[in-house]
């Protein structure tokens, strides 16, 4: 059983999707996964320079 289902879901994934589509949503998903995690790690930088640095502290 357990063989079986990923070849089951691999079968019904290639009837339901063209590989067009597939691909599509594949690189779609990640070009935002990349986005998220670039602005993720540009606030991280940026928050962890304004602790260095005094972060508006007067």
């Amino acid at each position: 059983m357990k063989k079986a289902f990923p070849l089951a879901l691999i079968a019904f994934l290639c009837t339901t999707l063209s590989s067009c589509e597939l691909v599509e949503g594949i690189f779609k998903a990640g070009v935002w996964v990349g986005v998220l995690v670039v602005v993720v790690v540009v606030a991280l930088v940026i928050w962890i320079l304004a602790k260095i640095f005094g972060g508006g502290r007067s």
